[in-house]
């Protein structure tokens, strides 16, 4: 199964979803790599706290399929469906934002999805309506190890060695 199929069914065929499946695939496909590479860096553990802290808490809560999979994600004893269950929400969110505010074009190609987006997003949001796209096009630096080593004063190998690691 292709990787466009396979998202139709993730983000809208199985009922969890099914609010959100006027979302276009092809633009859900973008949204889940660019949130699975930033976390594959950088670890799924922060993805929840990623949109509570952008203040998403309510607008997930007043959606029952966010809602559903929040809760089925927060539940699981299983951490790869958990962190597919938060991806999920995350490329649902992100897409809406994209759509919504007319970033690269993608309201131009998909017009009703587009003002679908835009109602959902106003009758819901106070305040930005980019928190997912001004975090994951602008993300926030962490410290690679290469950068760390770069900041250890010369002259110290051993200690240069510690921190790389």
């Amino acid at each position: 199964m292709n990787s466009v199929a396979k998202l139709k069914r993730n983000v809208s065929g199985d009922g969890e979803g099914a609010g959100f499946g006027f979302l276009p695939p092809t633009l859900a496909v973008q949204c889940q790599a660019l949130i699975e590479s930033f976390h594959e860096m950088h670890g799924y553990a922060c993805l929840p706290d990623i949109m509570w802290k952008a203040g998403l808490g309510p607008f997930i809560k007043a959606h029952g399929e966010l809602r559903d999979l929040l809760k089925k994600a927060s539940t699981t004893r299983s951490a790869k469906k958990s962190n597919a269950g938060f991806v999920r929400i995350a490329t649902n969110i992100l897409a809406l934002e994209i759509l919504a505010n007319h970033f690269a074009g993608w309201n131009a190609i998909y017009p009703d999805a587009a003002r679908q987006a835009e109602a959902i997003l106003t009758r819901r949001s106070r305040g930005s309506q980019t928190r997912l796209i001004d975090f994951y096009l602008h993300p926030p630096k962490y410290p690679s190890s290469a950068s760390i080593a770069a900041l250890v004063p010369r002259g110290n190998s051993s200690r240069t060695s510690d921190f790389a690691r």
